[in-house]
């Protein structure tokens, strides 16, 4: 319903979005999806669902994320198998808990998809304005405590926008600035228009904000290349897709090559030369920048041993001769970049589009959110993505999802998806941001996950499409064909250690021509299953009466059998990690009555709130032995309050 009241004109809508980009997408059309009116707001329409950075979505560990985000219900995964130009599958020498999809999109068409997909979307409107306000009430929430909840916000034309739950995702515009040498501009990425309101609205609000910084490299016009001088990268056949809704037929295209080169001493010379130009080493930039995506002036001083650095050149799209420039991000002056770019072998007469530059940015400590992704300090306000302190397209979807459907949750009056990092590798990235001191932006990597041979992105539907199903994002149908499946997973693994196969000189014959030793005396299919030389295919010449089954099971099947003992192993640790999640932590405790923790310990508990003994332990500065005084402290706690 809208109204004129006085001089203010106001819509009323159930949740407000800030940001288009991949975070905001996502957290949008989760609220839309499950009976929300949702409004998202966007500096400018044309960079809904943009790319700024690489083309790509998935990776190592970044995969297995897209994979979760599709299990959940959520659209990258569906969306990148509508626009990719290139698959390949990472890691593939390797075991299977790092096997990580990974795809080079078309830029635009994937931007344009995902506009298209929200602009279809029931219950969304979008909305070309800049937020400039957000209104508040002081309401009692439910643990008894005054606080400011969200009732609404203004955009810079003046209109109201009277909502119960706003998730801000403004990415990199948040008072962000370009840098390219000595030239600085106050704008977004990619020339796009900053926000610069917010900020200041958030101070206002008693939450403290960052300077974070990234940068990419630069797009050249690739008909100025010479591809002869590289290695084709050339994608894999056939294509698996990233959706499970995606049929695999529908993916199996014809794929655009990828190429790779290298720096040189030359290239590393001209950087040395000119590393009091760059805004990095000059003392320009105030932001802290991704440890784990360095620029390459960072590289040539950090690695200063490495005579050459990789650089793949990656086509931006089908319809542009745009290519992107992946390894040599960088924030040096025009003239510095020119010279640096020829020297790598291909691009001697390259010719620069866009100059690569470094971008400065407003950002949140994520300590202040709870793990559903609400603030702590404001009741109904969300956060997501990048203004979260991480970084990454797949990082920031995976935040979005989660914040739009516990901000649902939240107007519905039922529980928060809290996801553990025990199920899912996005509970290990929400975890790892509210709870560690993340002082730099925060990139998924398999280290970070304790039990990544427990989340791989093979079985990212069966750990997850039951979630998605709860909240309301995933069919019946979906649902139901997750049951079905782990239902064939058990029978098939069950059949095959049951079946066994004799010394008989067939059996012997067949062992041999396939590099296999032979029996000493009769084994079980799932015996002969763990060898390493053996899979579910080729164990077929053993397995005669054996029935049809599609990829998904059979892969699962083989998995699941060659990696039994790891697996259990893994499974037991995460009995021992559930227990300490499952103490939850009363929010009304005063750490100040709990006298013989270290004081530390009790400031960083007063600070960041722990949810649970498990969420406790892993704060830095909270020690094993602080730990065991809250466990004595806890327990006396809960048996006054007849807890216990």
């Amino acid at each position: 319903m809208n109204q004129l009241t006085g001089k203010e004109y106001h819509i009323k809508t159930d949740v407000c979005v800030i940001g288009a980009g991949h975070a905001g997408c996502e957290a949008a059309l989760a609220t839309a999806r499950l009976g929300l009116q949702t409004v998202i707001f966007t500096m400018n329409v044309d960079s809904i669902g943009m790319m700024p950075c690489n083309p790509h979505i998935g990776g190592s560990s970044k995969g297995h994320l897209v994979r979760e985000i599709d299990a959940l219900g959520g659209e990258m995964g569906r969306n990148i198998d509508k626009t990719f130009i290139q698959s390949k599958m990472l890691n593939k020498s390797k075991g299977p808990a790092v096997h990580s999809l990974r795809t080079q999109a078309d830029k635009a068409e994937y931007s344009k998809s995902m506009r298209q997909t929200l602009e279809a979307q029931e219950n969304l409107e979008i909305r070309q304005a800049e937020v400039v306000d957000l209104y508040t009430e002081e309401i009692t929430d439910e643990t008894g405590r005054k606080c400011p909840a969200v009732t609404g916000v203004r955009v810079h034309t003046g209109t109201i926008y009277d909502c119960r739950a706003v998730i801000i995702c403004t990415g990199t515009y948040l008072n962000a600035r370009c840098l390219v040498g000595e030239s600085i501009t106050e704008t977004g990425p990619s020339g796009m228009q900053r926000s610069t309101y917010l900020t200041d609205i958030l101070h206002r609000l008693g939450i403290a904000t960052r300077r974070f910084k990234t940068g990419t490299p630069a797009r050249m016009d690739g008909r100025t290349l010479d591809y002869s001088k590289m290695s084709v990268q050339n994608g894999d056949t056939p294509v698996i897709p990233f959706s499970y809704s995606t049929k695999p037929e529908d993916v199996q295209i014809e794929q655009v090559p990828c190429w790779l080169t290298y720096t040189n001493e030359e290239t590393h010379e001209i950087i040395r030369e000119n590393l009091d130009r760059s805004p990095i080493y000059a003392g320009i930039i105030e932001g802290t920048g991704p440890r784990y995506c360095p620029s390459i002036e960072d590289k040539v001083v950090k690695f200063s041993e490495k005579s050459r650095h990789q650089v793949f050149i990656e086509p931006e799209g089908k319809g542009t001769n745009e290519v992107y420039v992946d390894g040599m991000s960088s924030s040096m002056p025009d003239d510095v970049q020119q010279r640096m770019y020829r020297t790598v072998p291909g691009l001697e007469h390259c010719k620069i589009v866009k100059n690569a530059y470094a971008i400065e940015y407003d950002c949140i400590n994520a300590n202040i959110l709870k793990l559903s992704l609400e603030t702590k300090k404001v009741s109904g306000l969300f956060c997501a993505g990048q203004f979260n302190g991480s970084s990454g397209y797949e990082e920031a979807a995976a935040q979005g999802l989660i914040a739009g459907i516990n901000a649902a949750m939240k107007l519905k009056g039922r529980a928060p998806l809290i996801l553990k990092r025990s199920e899912s590798y996005i509970g290990v990235l929400i975890d790892d941001l509210v709870t560690k001191d993340n002082r730099e932006p925060y990139r998924m990597m398999t280290s970070r996950a304790e039990y990544r041979l427990l989340l791989r992105q093979d079985n990212a539907d069966l750990r997850l499409r039951k979630y998605g199903y709860e909240v309301g994002l995933v069919s019946w149908e979906d649902y139901d064909h997750v049951v079905w499946k782990e239902e064939e997973i058990e029978k098939e693994i069950a059949r095959l250690k049951v079946t066994r196969v004799g010394a008989a000189a067939a059996n012997q014959q067949y062992l041999a021509s396939i590099g296999s030793s032979e029996l000493k005396t009769a084994a079980s299919l799932a015996d002969l299953l763990c060898r390493p030389e053996m899979t579910y295919e080729l164990l077929s010449g053993l397995d005669h009466d054996r029935h049809p089954l599609p990829s998904e099971i059979t892969e699962e099947v083989e998995i699941n059998i060659k990696y039994e003992g790891y697996i259990e192993r893994q499974a037991k640790q995460v009995e021992q990690f559930d227990r300490l999640e499952e103490k939850k932590i009363p929010t009304e405790i005063n750490y100040d009555d709990v006298t013989s923790l270290r004081l530390e310990a009790r400031q960083k508990l007063k600070d960041l709130r722990p949810s649970s003994i498990g969420q406790a332990s892993r704060i830095s500065g909270v020690s094993p032995a602080d730990v065991a005084v809250l466990l004595v402290y806890l327990e006396k706690f809960n048996r006054e309050q007849g807890r216990e």
